[in-house]
């Protein structure tokens, strides 16, 4: 397989530290410019509910991606399926984006404004007039949404450890405390200006990141016919047939393309940091919001996974970093090509692109997190005559417990990046997305059925986890942990299939199960 061998990349060059160093004025400045803004709760959580559509499509698209496509999931998905990975981010783009806003955000913020609902379990209680379906859901995404986080921060830290060459936990304790000061000094208007300034980053970024790609593989001398033609010849093209390994069709490339791209995309439906989004943004923005969102997706989502494609191109099998076990290192693929092959400005400029959709990302995240424990359990079950200057108190400090927490959990690095980010995000949509879509078009849906989707979206996960990892156990482990660690690896499956049956059981189990009468119905929809 024809390649261009990179050479190793320095850590000199003063235009990555100036450009970092602007970087975290500007969101300083972003901060301070936003104190005034989040006195009151639904100020600090939802903007006031007036964000436009330019700055929700920004907010919503960074939120959807991380750090983690550009560092865990361009690696592994570009070197493993070549360009046929392009095909999850066109999937972001049209179901992900574009549908989501079409079905979702309009009848959410209705809801929402009609039953006073800001978060993802105060509209279960509210549609389904269920305080303990209220309760599991907070404790569900607070749990989850952890990982999710350290997932990012991982993506983060994992650059800046080889770009900078500073110690892993020394960037991560950076970007905790620079997403901590905006979140807490501005809540959720800050959190919008900073994704728009940092969304406007992350297109120009990827845009000059497959252009010195190109670039760079021409200089090797590969043209940019050869590009594709290469990829194609040597199995990772576009339409590549499906092949089966060890591991029979859970290991196929077409196979895996298709779950890879049915988590990432219909599962934003189901997370609770992307709905948020609808219950800010000002009806009269939606449809604007939900054309830019779907352009902003196709250029981050396509881009990162063609630049992620090219790895196998720019690296081979001797040449690819590896892990100290001798197995692939995905997660450090897209940085090693980064250092190698980018000037000290551009590479300056990648890095500062890799952390405002990292960052972007774990202000959402924090802020739903923290929602849950505090709007949610708090004032939901513990005090539900809490003062709201309180709540919003209290919301701000266990932001800064939740960013806390997400940041140990990365410093620890208990798994892959790509692995992390898939549990979490296959649990809470295979959790929710059920009654959440259902229940915003139908006025069958049961509270019984409700129940039966976040159950079993846990239970699914445990069982195919514990199931998959028996079969196909991690190797140099042994017992439980190699059970664990292996089943943990087909998290995209396991979401999948957990989200299949939210989907499914949801209508089901509302025909057989106790209807809303009258009385109830009156009550939910505000009769």
């Amino acid at each position: 397989m024809q390649s261009i061998i990179l050479s190793s990349g320095s850590h000199g060059g003063a235009w990555r530290y100036i450009l970092l160093a602007l970087y975290f004025l500007a969101m300083g400045a972003i901060a301070y410019y936003s104190r005034k803004r989040s006195s009151s709760l639904d100020d600090f959580y939802l903007g006031g509910k007036h964000i436009g559509g330019w700055m929700s499509a920004f907010a919503y698209g960074t939120t959807y991606f991380s750090a983690v496509i550009f560092v865990g999931y361009a690696g592994k998905f570009g070197w493993s399926f070549g360009l046929a990975s392009v095909w999850i981010g066109v999937g972001n783009a049209l179901v992900g984006s574009l549908l989501a806003w079409k079905v979702l955000a309009k009848r959410t913020r209705e809801f929402s404004i009609k039953k006073n609902a800001k978060t993802m379990p105060e509209f279960f209680k509210a549609r389904y007039l269920d305080e303990k379906l209220k309760l599991a859901a907070a404790i569900v995404i607070f749990i989850f949404l952890i990982p999710y986080s350290a997932s990012v921060y991982q993506g983060i830290g994992q650059i800046f450890e080889m770009v900078f060459g500073l110690p892993f936990w020394v960037c991560i304790v950076m970007m905790a405390a620079v997403t901590a000061l905006y979140v807490f000094v501005g809540g959720y208007f800050a959190t919008a200006l900073t994704d728009f300034v940092q969304g406007i980053i992350m297109l120009a970024g990827v845009t000059a990141m497959v252009v010195i790609a190109f670039l760079h593989l021409n200089g090797g001398g590969i043209s940019f016919t050869e590009v594709f033609s290469t990829l194609t010849d040597t199995g990772h093209g576009f339409f590549q047939p499906m092949y089966e390994n060890t591991k029979g069709l859970l290991g196929s490339r077409g196979f895996n393309v298709v779950i890879l791209t049915l988590l990432t995309s219909l599962g934003m439906w189901g997370l609770p940091q992307s709905i948020h989004k609808f219950y800010a943004v000002k009806e009269d923005g939606i449809k604007k919001a939900s054309v830019i969102s779907t352009l902003f997706a196709l250029v981050i989502g396509a881009g990162a996974y063609l630049f992620g494609s090219f790895s196998t191109l720019m690296l081979n099998e001797n040449t690819v970093p590896k892990t100290a076990a001798g197995a692939i290192d995905f997660d450090s693929i897209i940085p090693t090509i980064l250092d190698a092959s980018m000037s000290p400005f551009m590479l300056g400029l990648i890095v500062v692109i890799i952390l405002a959709a990292g960052m972007s990302s774990l202000a959402s995240v924090s802020l739903s997190g923290a929602s849950a424990l505090i709007m949610d359990f708090y004032k939901g079950f513990v005090k539900k005559n809490a003062d709201e200057k309180k709540v919003n108190k209290y919301l701000r400090i266990t932001c800064l417990v939740f960013i806390l927490c997400s940041a140990l959990l990365a410093v620890v690095k208990i798994d892959a990046i790509v692995t992390m980010m898939s549990l979490s995000w296959g649990t809470l949509a295979g959790c929710f997305i059920g009654p959440y879509v259902y229940g915003l078009y139908s006025k069958k849906v049961t509270r019984a059925a409700a129940r039966t989707s976040v159950a079993g979206g846990l239970i699914i996960t445990l069982a195919l986890t514990v199931l998959l990892g028996a079969v196909y156990p991690a190797a140099g482990l042994s017992g439980l942990s190699a059970v664990l660690k292996g089943g943990i690896a087909f998290a995209p499956f396991t979401g999948v299939c957990a989200m299949i049956f939210s989907l499914v059981s949801v209508p089901v189990v509302s025909k057989f199960t106790k209807q809303f009468d009258e009385k109830e119905l009156a009550e939910i929809y505000n009769y």
